[in-house]
C-alpha cells in the first residue's frame, strides 16, 4: 500500500511540475519591471476617501502653501533608506506609487499609515482594502518619528 501511495504521489508531482527543462532556477524579482505610471484609480481598486484621517497620533494635517525644500530633502533621504524596498515614486511595486498620493488619500491618513501601520491594517477600512489589493503584503512599521514622517509627507508632496 505504501508503495502504491508513493508511486501515485511521485507521478502527480512529476506531471504537475513538468519536465526539468521547464523549471526555473531559483527565484528572481525584477525591480526594474516597467508598469504604467499611476494616474487614476482604476475600477475595482481601493476607493478614494479624502475625509478619512486614519488611526494614529495625527488627527489632522494641513500643508503650508509653499513646499519646504529642506523637509523635502530630508524626506527623500528617509524614503530612499526606509521605503524603496516596497514603494517607488511613480509606479506600483509591492506597495502603491507615492506620486499623487494626496489626490487619493488625506495627508493625516498617509502620516498615520507610516506611523501606525499595524493598527491601520487591522482597523482602518481603506488600509484593509489596500492590503487586499496588494496581495496581503503588510506594510512594516519603520519606527519613524513624527518629524521624520512629516519630512516624508513633504517629499511626497513634491513628487
Amino acid at each position: 500500500m505504501k508503495k502504491l501511495i508513493f508511486i501515485l504521489v511521485t507521478s502527480t508531482l512529476l506531471v504537475s511540475c513538468g519536465s526539468k527543462t521547464e523549471k526555473k532556477k531559483g527565484f528572481e524579482y525584477n525591480r526594474t519591471q516597467k508598469e504604467a505610471p499611476v494616474k487614476n484609480v482604476a475600477a475595482g481598486k481601493t476607493a478614494i476617501d479624502l475625509s478619512n484621517n486614519g488611526i494614529g497620533p495625527i488627527s489632522s494635517m494641513k500643508f503650508d502653501a509653499k513646499i519646504d525644500d529642506k523637509l523635502v530633502e530630508a524626506g527623500a533621504a528617509i524614503f530612499k533608506q526606509k521605503c524603496t524596498a516596497c514603494h517607488m515614486a511613480e509606479r506600483k511595486l509591492i506597495g502603491p506609487a507615492m506620486k499623487g498620493i494626496y489626490e487619493r488619500r488625506n495627508p493625516a491618513w498617509v502620516m498615520n499609515m507610516i506611523l501606525n501601520p499595524t493598527e491601520m491594517l487591522q482597523k482602518d477600512p481603506t488600509a484593509i482594502s489596500l492590503l487586499k489589493e496588494y496581495n496581503n503584503v503588510m506594510m512594516l512599521n519603520q519606527n519613524l518619528t513624527e518629524d521624520e514622517t512629516r519630512a516624508i509627507a513633504e517629499y511626497f508632496r513634491s513628487l
